[in-house]
Formats: C-alpha cells, sequence, structure tokens
C-alpha cells in the first residue's frame, strides 16, 4: 500500500472514531430555561394525577374472610358514599381470594365495560384488577403487607373536596445533583414498614452518593424495575418546613453508573394530605440530617 493511502485510511479511521460515542457516556443535563419548564411540566402532570388518583380515596376497609354486605346503607358491614345503592352487593373473602357478588339490578363497570356476574378482584399470588365502578364510586383491592383491604374513590366526597392543593419550593438548580450508584455486592429485599404498621417487602441494588451544599450524601434507593429507583426519605427539613413522615423521588440509572437526583421533583406521599392511604416509612439509611428545601413543601391543609 502506497503511503498515501496509508494515509487515507489513517483518517478515515480517525475521522470514523471521532463521530462514534461511546456506550456509556451520559447524556447532557438540560439547562436553562429548558430545564426549569422541564420541571414545571414534572409538577403540572403530578398535580393532576395526584387530584384525580389519590385526593379521591375516600376510605380503606381491611378485609377478614367471609363476606361483607357493600352499600350507601349505614347498615352495611363496608358502608359507600352516598352516590351508590343503599345495597351494591357483597365482598367474598376466602383463602386470599377476593370476590365481588353485585347485587340484583346493580352493574358495576370496569374500564368503561358493563360487567355481568360474580367478579374476581384478587387472586392469591397475583395483582388486584383494576377498579370497579358503581356510578362515580370505584372500589378495588389494596395490599398493605399481608393484609387485604378494600379502597374506595368518590371525586365527590369530603377528601376530594377538602384537598388543599400544592406549594413547591422555588426550582433551584442546586437542588439537582449526579450521584454515583454503589452497587452491592447482590440484590437485598428489605422490610419496610408503612403508616398503616405492615411491612412490605422493597428490592434495593445499592446505594447512591453526591455531594449537597457541600456535604457526602447517601441514599439507598428502592428498584422499581431495571435501572428505576424510588426514594423514600427524610431530610432536616422534615417536620418543618416539609412533610415530617417522608418524601418520595424518582431517577433513572444511566449507562455511566450515575444517576440524576433532581430534589425540585421531590414530593409528598399521599398519606400527607389523605389517612386512606397506606405510604412507606423511610428506613435508617434514607433519614438525612441535611436540610433539602427543594420540591413540595408541607401540606397546607387540616391532615
Amino acid at each position: 500500500m502506497t503511503t498515501r493511502a496509508l494515509l487515507t485510511l489513517a483518517l478515515v479511521i480517525a475521522v470514523a472514531g471521532g463521530c462514534s460515542k461511546p456506550k456509556d457516556e451520559a447524556p447532557p443535563l438540560p439547562t436553562g430555561e429548558d430545564w426549569v419548564q422541564s420541571v414545571q411540566a414534572w409538577r403540572t402532570k403530578h398535580e393532576t394525577d395526584y387530584r384525580r388518583d389519590w385526593a379521591t380515596i375516600a376510605g380503606l376497609h381491611f378485609l377478614e374472610p367471609g363476606s361483607h354486605s357493600l352499600g350507601s346503607d349505614r347498615k352495611s358491614d363496608i358502608v359507600l358514599p352516598e352516590g351508590v345503592p343503599g345495597t351494591v352487593g357483597q365482598i367474598v373473602v376466602a383463602d386470599g381470594w377476593v370476590r365481588y357478588e353485585p347485587a340484583t339490578g346493580v352493574t358495576p363497570v370496569q374500564n368503561g365495560k358493563p360487567l355481568t356476574g360474580t367478579v374476581v378482584l384478587k387472586e392469591p399470588g397475583k395483582e388486584a384488577v383494576d377498579e370497579i365502578a358503581v356510578n362515580d364510586v370505584k372500589f378495588a383491592v389494596h395490599e398493605s403487607g399481608k393484609r387485604l383491604s378494600l379502597r374506595v374513590w368518590d371525586p365527590d366526597g369530603k377528601q376530594a373536596r377538602e384537598f388543599a392543593g400544592f406549594d413547591w419550593f422555588p426550582i433551584d438548580p442546586n437542588y439537582r445533583v449526579v450521584a454515583t450508584f454503589v452497587p452491592d455486592a447482590k440484590p437485598i429485599d428489605i422490610p419496610v414498614v408503612n403508616t398503616y404498621g405492615d411491612a412490605d417487602v422493597m428490592a434495593s441494588e445499592g446505594v447512591v452518593e453526591f455531594t449537597l451544599n457541600g456535604k457526602t450524601v447517601r441514599l439507598r434507593p428502592f428498584t422499581t424495575r431495571p435501572k428505576r429507583f424510588y426514594f423514600v426519605f427524610r431530610d432536616g427539613s422534615s417536620g418543618h418546613e416539609t412533610y415530617e413522615t417522608a418524601r418520595f423521588l424518582y431517577s433513572d440509572l444511566r449507562d455511566d453508573g450515575t444517576t440524576v437526583l433532581d430534589f425540585n421533583e421531590a414530593y409528598n406521599p399521599p398519606c400527607a394530605f389523605n389517612p386512606y392511604t397506606t405510604c412507606p416509612i423511610p428506613i435508617k439509611e434514607n433519614r438525612l440530617a441535611v436540610k433539602i428545601l427543594a420540591g413540595e413543601k408541607a401540606y397546607g391543609g387540616n391532615h
């Protein structure tokens, strides 16, 4: 091969190498107004979702084995809001199965489709089915640790009417940090006590480490799906500027082993404003001394 051909080949290789992007190179963080708008858009969606899904929860009824009458009649075993008939049917619990048997003349709806006959709400070892609606009231099985309960939603109920809304700290770039993931030797399962005293098992694969306000901080996330982190934490502001029990935050593990924690998106669990919700309490590792004055402030309502 001639000298000119060798030089040409070297140039082609150099250009090709310069154009390729290492697989583990992290994407750049958004900055400036684009980032501020993305946080604001996230908050707007969060508020919409929470008003619909969590502020409307109107009851939580723990289920013992046996049959339980269901309806707005005050003599029912499980009393539903006034927007449904006095007798809606019964809930039957046996051997980990939960069934709903509608009363005569009542046509429940699931995902917009009418249902007939007995409806299985929960099978042992499987997720509960989607909510069943009777008029505007919905209900579904909810698991709290090993206990089964019936969760009820009412868009016109007292909880929804009295919901005080959201209060956020100003968006601050100082509370957006890049953390390094430090994996455990192997994944672990952690019993996490919730606000009803039941233990739910959470998977965890390691801790993340970062610097905030000049201090080194570690948090242990739970893994909800591959490369998806869920943080349940307290900090020095808890019980003062922010909700006393906990706040939540999600992040994604990047290919380079880092994750971006944007505490501007830290938010209150639904138990901050609704007594019929079950929320995890932070494990000891996630009770921080540093103040994190970012994200959602303490709830301003009466709960």
